[in-house]
């Protein structure tokens, strides 16, 4: 794939301010669930670079294979806690909303699960990482998990 452009050289002071927003947001929550959240939005988006990039990302930070790989079917998987799968529904209704599937009863699940802070927390994270996966697919961009990483150290 070849990228049609470089946000980040395209418009630095918004990329960058975008980047630190996403870093903020992203450290808010647990990081296996957080990248939990990051996977199954791309997934729906069908964005290759963000299933890459966050697949790598949650290895890294202690997340099985096993996991990684039932992400797509999580509902019947027993292996999710019953705060995951909240998190899961949320991210899947909020990524789909225009299907209008399901928001009250995701809602529910989610109210029973997080705090309003994390709810709003875990709001922001499904809204970062669908911007994201809109920018990768709109730009056709592909990034190296590792150069995304130190990227991100060095800014």
């Amino acid at each position: 794939m070849t990228a049609k452009l470089d946000p980040f050289a395209a418009a630095p002071s918004l990329m960058k301010n975008w980047m630190g927003t996403s870093v903020a947001v992203a450290s808010s929550l647990e990081p296996t669930l957080i990248e939990l959240v990051k996977i199954r939005a791309s997934q729906i988006n069908g964005c290759a670079n963000c299933i890459n990039m966050h697949t790598v990302e949650a290895r890294a930070k202690g997340e099985t294979e096993q996991r990684i790989y039932l992400l797509s079917a999580w509902r019947e998987a027993p292996c999710y806690s019953e705060r995951e799968h909240a998190a899961l529904g949320w991210t899947e209704v909020l990524t789909r909303l225009s299907e209008g599937h399901a928001l009250e009863s995701a809602y529910q699940a989610l109210k029973a699960q997080f705090t309003e802070e994390e709810q709003v927390k875990l709001t922001l994270m499904v809204n970062v990482i669908n911007g994201w996966n809109r920018l990768a697919v709109g730009f056709g961009l592909w990034v190296d998990p590792a150069a995304a990483k130190a990227a991100q150290a060095a800014a």
